[in-house]
């Protein structure tokens, strides 16, 4: 009855979802302090240490409290669906057991009702003990619910797993592997369930179900989840899984969460094109209709380019193979403590990428750390920070740079025209900036310049006609409908696909 109330009411449900998520907070307290108890006990009944029996009455109060909010809390969450119903029921029934007997433990060990409890002392050890395991127990399960069955044993190492009777490792595909002959690949196979595995299944699959929805198999796609169908053959746009992925980052309802790694445009266009094909289960990429925009994509799936079905017809980025000196370490310290998220784009190149997405504070000010790595930057985010064109003056001295996020920031024309000498900037978003109709016919003169995002800003359609015409080689995206979500999957939010790794 109580679940029903809380599910009908809209004011119970938020409610309950709001609790329900600190279950991940509250459940550590009662671990702690079990544990403590536990280790208390054992060296005070050893000679170890000497520690009053109040003070483990105590931490046992404490530990039963903390089992009993947690216990309210994950039972809140699991209304929320999305898990495998058999670990669900041993978890909880796990997490109950954890508060029944931390209360035991305490009843029997407090002065002031261990006295009143007949042969009390005879049952307090094995309620700490029971509290105690269970514990470990329910964590275990806990980890299976959230990352999936086998988590914490997934990677034992030998020769524990054969003493265990646990079978080999299984190596798992982590990202996309160059192919000898991308037009004989098998797409589901060998291209987007890979994809999937990278980026969705870990939330979607036999043992967590967000949303009921499983990623891990065709038919179970189509079945769908609370949301319908994960995608509609033959129909990308409408389909739920393409959409998702192309919601904002701030938006409740992307996919992946915020905090979780997105897929790249590549990725995007390659699902897209999938589905857009009928979503062949057995069909190689040459069977398959390959568009002008999925090429790039498919290109970048071959070991030294595609072949003739999928050859890409665009040049290739300007910074590709492009070498300069190591960056000082210094200077990258320095953004890291300002908030800022430093990477390198490549593994055999020195040019990295600066990101202030953790940074919204970042200002005209702070433009100063990025001077000492004006030949290294290459990609740049400072979208949504409070950068003027001040900023901009600075930035048209990074003669490398490549990919500038400039959207939801007060920058303007004249800040825009100190960019003229970035001939290898390719791609640029000013969507929701006060960029008019000069800024762009400024802008399309760039020689390098392949992709500008200007939606929401104050540029006209007349002036977007009118660059078009002039430069059809620039792709312009002012926008956001069928037609321009096609254009972005064919510009992507990149100008290569390489592989980044954390700057040490």
């Amino acid at each position: 009855m109580f679940s029903l109330l809380l599910q009908a009411s809209g004011v119970f449900s938020n409610w309950a979802i709001f609790i329900g998520r600190f279950h991940p907070v509250l459940v550590h307290l009662p671990i702690g302090f079990l544990l403590i108890a536990a280790l208390l006990e054992m060296a005070r009944r050893t000679g170890k240490i000497t520690v009053g029996e109040s003070v483990i009455s105590f931490i046992l109060f404490w530990s039963a409290i903390g089992a009993t909010f947690s216990c309210i809390a994950g039972y809140l969450l699991s209304l929320g669906g999305g898990y495998d119903a058999e670990l669900l029921s041993e978890h909880q029934w796990q997490g109950i057991g954890v508060a029944v007997f931390a209360w035991v433990a305490w009843l029997v060990k407090s002065d002031r009702f261990g006295e009143k409890i007949p042969f009390g002392p005879a049952f307090y050890l094995p309620a700490l003990g029971l509290a105690t395991v269970l514990t470990m127990s329910a964590g275990h399960h806990g980890g299976s619910l959230t990352h999936g069955e086998g988590f914490l044993t997934q990677y034992t190492p030998e020769p524990f797993r054969s003493i265990a009777g646990m079978p080999p490792i299984e190596n798992k595909v982590v990202e996309l592997k160059p192919n000898e002959n991308v037009d004989q690949a098998v797409v589901y196979k060998e291209i987007i369930q890979p994809i999937l595995e990278m980026r969705c299944v870990s939330c979607h699959n036999a043992n967590k179900q967000k949303g009921d929805l499983r990623l891990d198999d065709v038919a179970l796609m189509l079945k769908g989840g609370e949301g319908g169908p994960a995608f509609i053959a033959g129909k990308s746009m409408e389909s739920d899984m393409i959409k998702r992925c192309l919601l904002p980052e701030d938006d409740d309802d992307r996919m992946p969460p915020k905090g979780k790694p997105a897929l790249t445009a590549d990725q995007i266009a390659l699902l897209a094109w999938w589905i857009d094909n009928g979503a062949p289960v057995d069909k190689k990429v040459v069977e398959l209709k390959a568009s002008e925009a999925i090429k790039p994509a498919l290109a970048a799936l071959g070991k030294g380019g595609g072949s003739a079905g999928v050859e890409a017809k665009s040049k290739g980025s300007a910074i590709l193979g492009l070498k300069v000196a190591v960056a000082d370490p210094k200077a990258i310290e320095a953004l890291k403590a300002a908030g800022l998220i430093v990477n390198n784009i490549a593994q055999d190149q020195n040019l990295i990428e600066v990101s202030a997405v953790n940074a919204p504070e970042f200002g005209d000010r702070q433009m100063e750390l990025l001077a000492p790595l004006i030949e290294q930057l290459a990609w740049l985010k400072l979208g949504g920070t409070k950068i003027t064109d001040a900023s901009l003056k600075e930035l048209g001295k990074f003669k490398n740079l490549n990919k500038l996020h400039l959207e939801h920031t007060s920058i303007t024309d004249a800040g825009i025209s100190h960019l003229k000498t970035l001939n290898r900037l390719e791609y640029i978003n000013l969507v929701g900036t006060k960029l008019t109709d000069k800024g762009l016919m400024d802008m399309a003169s760039m020689p390098g310049l392949r992709s500008v995002y200007i939606w929401q800003s104050a540029v006209t359609d007349s002036a977007v006609a009118q660059v078009g015409r002039q430069h059809p080689e620039l792709m312009i995206v002012n926008g956001f409908n069928e037609a321009s979500v096609s254009q972005f999957l064919k510009a992507g939010d990149s100008t290569a696909t390489i592989i980044q790794n954390p700057v040490k």
